[in-house]
C-alpha cells in the first residue's frame, strides 16, 4: 500500500495529523508499553491510527 502514492494521500486526509504512519511508529507503539516502566500498566487499548478514530 505504501507504494500507492494515491491511497496514502487519501488515507492521511482521514487522520488528524494529516499524513500515514511510518513502519517504527507502529513498532514504538508495540514496544512502549512491554517496557519495564509500564509494567504495572495492564488490558490497555492503545489506538495506534493517526488520530483517524477521533
Amino acid at each position: 500500500m505504501r507504494d500507492d502514492a494515491d491511497m496514502c494521500k487519501a488515507l492521511a486526509g482521514h487522520t488528524a495529523l494529516g499524513r500515514v504512519g511510518e513502519p517504527e511508529e507502529i513498532g514504538d507503539a508495540i514496544a512502549t508499553p512491554a517496557s519495564e516502566g509500564l509494567r504495572w500498566v495492564t488490558a490497555q487499548r492503545i489506538e495506534v491510527s493517526g488520530g483517524a478514530l477521533l
